[in-house]
């Protein structure tokens, strides 16, 4: 089968004025992304949850019984457990954006034609993203809400500022998400879509989740520190034991930066792909 190009989506915008670009409908989206969860993929959503807590509970207990404590932000002793628990947070709520806004996002796009359908409506194309970057944070939520549960049960949680931890999950899934959906846009084959692992793999591995920066060289510090989930991982760090700094409203700023041209991002690829 040959690869199909950007024309084989595109619509006429016909009288759609500039101001089509968003109806204030997003809500269409998301009822319909909730009726499809109820309906058949509650299965898929609930999976995605299990990987980190695996990870806690390998690495965590597992390994940790053999580390002993490391050095948390703000240079108290933590046990390993307690030093992994908020990285692996930051990368469920990354998991569960990712896949919400790329996986789902490209079966939707080539083979459902799902969004061409939408914009033949009132819809627009920021309608269409806010929708569904809102299915991919409502997938975040849950994921936090559930690991955080988990850190509870096994006793990580040492400081009510831990409560922040979900609301700060929902920001990097909602980091994440504003990417995933443009991105996705570009990607015409399943094994384009291998590419999306290839990247997100590697900066799992080496965004210091389970380790910290400092082991590695400091030419490699700098490239680890611009990749969004290392600015996660401290995020959550931070917040798990009440430890803040300076650093943490950079990592803050880092993720509404993010957001804001994700966002913007995801609405002009969409424009550009369908509406001509």
């Amino acid at each position: 089968m040959s690869a199909l190009t950007d024309e084989d989506y595109a619509i006429t915008e016909g009288g759609r004025p500039l101001g089509a670009l968003y109806a204030g409908n997003a809500r269409a989206v998301i009822e319909r992304g909730f009726r499809v969860i109820k309906s058949q993929n509650w299965i898929i959503l609930v999976s995605g949850f299990f990987e980190p807590v695996f990870y806690l509970l390998s690495m965590g207990i597992g390994l940790g019984s053999l580390v002993g404590t490391v050095t948390g932000p703000g240079g108290a002793p933590i046990s390993y457990a307690a030093y992994i628990a908020p990285a692996l947070l930051a990368v469920s709520a990354m998991n569960g954006a990712i896949y919400d806004s790329t996986w789902n996002v490209f079966f939707k796009m080539h083979f459902g034609k799902l969004y061409q359908g939408m914009l033949y409506t009132s819809l627009g194309p920021l309608d269409i993203a806010m929708g569904e970057i809102f299915m991919a944070l409502f997938r975040g939520f849950l994921y936090a809400l559930g690991f955080t549960g988990v850190m509870g049960v096994m006793g990580l949680i040492t400081t009510p500022w831990a409560l922040l931890l979900v609301p700060a999950s929902v920001m990097v899934a909602f980091g994440f998400a504003s990417f995933g959906m443009a991105v996705t846009s570009y990607m015409k084959t399943f094994q384009q879509m291998d590419m999306i692992t290839f990247v997100m793999l590697p900066m799992f591995l080496f965004s210091a989740t389970f380790y910290p920066l400092s082991v590695y060289p400091v030419p490699v510090q700098w490239i680890v520190q611009a990749f969004p989930l290392w600015h996660g991982v401290e995020l959550m760090r931070q917040i798990s034991i009440g430890a803040f700094s300076s650093a943490t409203g950079v990592h803050l700023l880092y993720y509404a930066v993010m957001i804001l041209v994700g966002v913007a991002f995801t609405t002009g690829r969409l424009r550009s792909l369908f509406l001509r």
